[in-house]
């Protein structure tokens, strides 16, 4: 058997295999306490039954995610860029950072709330404060690990201040920065469902997956549940997917972590 085909018939098997777990757990749990563990055909039913509701939901959320996720991106870029330009920066900056990001979200909802109003300002807020921080660092991590032999080359060739950053830190950093992506876009879906539950409106057909899942719990409604996180890991896996595809456009041609895998 080839290695491609094995690749693809492994993935198959062991989600088979989960499947089979699955059905034997629900099964030893007894009579009594299954409805807490709906089996797999069961969780679809509900996902159909719901489709509807879990659509609206899972669009509500990703534009949640997507809007904090870009805005992210763009702020963390333009700081770490300002971070990088010295040290004395870094050191005056990152204990603020570390405040921001160790600050529980929970805490935080109240006051956004209060400061943006419920619905998607907060739920905005909320997904841009989750996925900010990792954002920052890896892209300052890679503005300020470049190779100091180019630097000193640059420098020699009386490039500008501007074309060292444009031209040498920038493109150095780029691993640097699809790999804060990556974190941040798995932490995108997250922080909006998160951002729903503590500062969601439903009103205008506006609630997410979390205010859904709200409504499922309280109703008891264990399939439902079960679709409702089905599909909240479907939207992270596009998320994930849209990042590693502009990572992979944007390095594949000259990084070598690609040219090594792809030769």
């Amino acid at each position: 058997m080839s290695k491609s085909k094995l690749d693809t018939i492994l993935p198959v098997l062991s989600s088979l295999g989960v499947i089979g777990v699955w059905y034997a757990a629900q099964h030893a749990m007894g009579p009594d306490r299954q409805f807490l563990l709906p089996a797999p055909h069961q969780v679809f039913q509900a996902l159909v039954a719901k489709a509807p509701e879990l659509g609206q939901a899972a669009r509500n959320t990703a534009l949640g995610a997507f809007l904090g996720f870009v805005i992210a991106v763009v702020l963390s870029f333009v700081l770490a860029l300002i971070l990088s330009l010295s040290p004395r920066i870094r050191r005056s900056f990152y204990p603020h950072l570390m405040a921001l990001q160790m600050t529980p979200i929970v805490v935080l909802a109240p006051i956004l709330i209060l400061w943006a109003g419920p619905g998607l300002p907060s739920v905005v807020i909320i997904t841009f404060l989750i996925c900010f921080f990792p954002m920052v660092v890896n892209t300052t991590q890679g503005l300020i690990s470049t190779d100091t032999n180019l630097v000193d080359f640059f420098r020699m060739c009386n490039a500008t201040k501007r074309q060292e950053i444009l031209m040498l830190r920038v493109p150095a950093a780029l691993p640097y920065f699809f790999t804060g992506m990556r974190i941040a876009a798995t932490l995108a879906p997250i922080g909006a469902i998160v951002g729903d539950f503590t500062a969601g409106n439903s009103a205008g057909g506006q609630g997410g997956l979390g205010y859904l899942t709200i409504v499922f719990s309280s109703q008891f409604q264990m399939s439902a549940l079960f679709a409702a996180a089905l599909v909240s890991c479907v939207l992270g896996f596009i998320f994930s997917g849209a990042v590693i595809g502009l990572s992979w456009l944007a390095l594949h041609k000259w990084h070598e972590s690609y040219r090594t895998s792809e030769s």
